[in-house]
């Protein structure tokens, strides 16, 4: 669909691309935009207490933005490789191999990502962001992540793993816009 809409803007967008399948994952993607913006407007309304004529819409647009672009498209992929590529004799050794993967390579690349591409859409400098904020958020990130990707990965079915992380990420959103927003 997304495809054929940039095709009637006149943007060509060659089939063999991939981008029709990424576009479309967009479309799907509509619970992460909104709970992504969702936590924002908590970190800013309950959090910080900025009021609703304070509200930073530019802000709650960002982290919208990068929930419907980069992480809901990107976590329903990475939940698919996942369950075709790690699977073990054990479930629960599925599982662990699982988180383990799951925390050290998508959980760092994606704060990673978050910090940088925040700090890129806001006109600072993403290294400054990333060496004043990574680490400790990355060491939260192991706090709480780990225990619901484990239950997640056990109980969950494929399909809707993304929905439990986007329902769980509303608090860790908030969390994550709060040091986004902090000023170093």
């Amino acid at each position: 669909m997304a495809v054929e809409w940039l095709t009637m803007c006149g943007i060509q967008v060659p089939d063999e691309a991939g981008l029709s399948t990424y576009f479309d994952s967009i479309g799907h993607h509509r619970c992460t935009i909104v709970l992504f913006a969702t936590g924002d407007v908590m970190c800013q309304q309950a959090v910080e207490r900025k009021g609703l004529d304070k509200q930073d819409l530019s802000r709650t647009g960002r982290m919208a933005l990068y929930g419907g672009a980069v992480f809901g498209p990107g976590a329903t992929l990475w939940y698919k490789f996942l369950q075709k590529r790690i699977v073990l004799k054990s479930e629960n050794a599925t599982i662990a191999a699982r988180v383990l993967v799951d925390q050290s390579v998508f959980a760092s690349t994606n704060l990673f990502l978050f910090l940088s591409s925040m700090a890129y859409m806001e006109g600072t400098d993403p290294k400054e962001k990333l060496n004043s904020t990574y680490f400790n958020a990355l060491q939260k990130n192991w706090m709480v992540w780990p225990a619901v990707q484990a239950i997640n990965f056990k109980l969950v079915p494929l399909e809707h793993r993304v929905l439990v992380v986007n329902i769980v990420s509303l608090g860790w959103n908030c969390y994550l816009s709060y040091i986004n927003s902090k000023k170093n």
